[in-house]
């Protein structure tokens, strides 16, 4: 009879916890979803760390009733120390990737519309999961990057800035009028809409080589304008030029990224 007795107040006690416990974990979840959202974090990294949270807090709880009806608690930690090494070895590399997206989600070193550029290819990101990240490429190709690699490779964020400093080196013979060469380029500068007046232009002499002078034209430009500035200042340099007598021996491209990026959608 005192036998049943315990077993019937151990049940109850379990039971009690267990109903305590789901919910005191309703309630940390949703007070931990308004401080994650209140923070901005990313909608997958919010759902990441509910659901890890609530796994935890489950195991958590799942312990504290089997401690109530008597469990070897030794035991069971054993079993369960056994099964996630398991599943950790198995799982290593999408471990990896795992924390790879945490760690992308959190430092938010490019967001879903941005250009990157990496070692594995470059293209405008589609959706950054906590897993995989997917970029659209300018042929309109879908690059799929582990986070992993993302996460301890450089990159580099074409579209994380506002503004975009536009550099570009034309060398000119020797024989051409070098005051002349540097006034057409700053008033193509100028006089260009794609130009940020206020963010100042630079046209200097850069080197003397061997095959002519060579000059640097710098302004700064909006990010999403960049690409199509560049072009019409490129056009109009060669066009300028030709028709004010000024013979372009080389066009310097060392002043672009080391990168083949082109602008997104062109």
């Amino acid at each position: 009879m005192a036998q049943m007795i315990d077993i019937g107040l151990r049940l109850l006690t379990a039971a009690v916890t267990v109903i305590i416990g789901l919910r005191l974990i309703r309630a940390v979840r949703r007070g931990a979803g308004r401080s994650m959202e209140r923070a901005g974090l990313e909608i997958s990294l919010r759902k990441f760390l509910d659901a890890f949270l609530y796994v935890v807090m489950i195991g958590l709880l799942i312990f504290a009733a089997a401690e109530a009806l008597g469990v070897n608690m030794t035991s069971l930690v054993a079993a369960v120390g056994s099964i996630g090494l398991a599943i950790s070895l198995a799982m290593q590399n999408t471990l990896g990737n795992f924390a790879g997206g945490v760690i992308i989600l959190f430092l938010k070193p490019f967001k879903v519309g941005d250009y990157i550029s990496t070692a594995d290819g470059e293209g405008t990101v589609e959706s950054i999961g906590l897993v995989y990240t997917s970029l659209v490429t300018t042929d309109n190709r879908v690059l799929v990057i582990p986070n992993n690699t993302l996460a301890n490779s450089p990159m580099t964020n074409l579209t994380g800035m506002e503004k975009r400093r536009l550099i570009l080196g034309i060398q000119i013979d020797y024989t051409s009028d070098l005051k002349k060469a540097k006034e057409v380029l700053t008033d193509i500068l100028e006089a260009h809409p794609g130009i940020v007046k206020e963010d100042g232009i630079l046209v200097v002499v850069d080197s003397l080589g061997e095959r002519g002078v060579s000059l640097s034209a710098r302004g700064w430009s909006k990010t999403e304008d960049y690409w199509q500035t560049r072009w019409d200042i490129m056009e109009q340099i060669k066009t300028s030029f030709d028709r004010e007598g000024i013979t372009i021996s080389h066009f310097n491209l060392n002043f672009q990224l080391p990168s083949e990026e082109q602008q997104p959608g062109a």
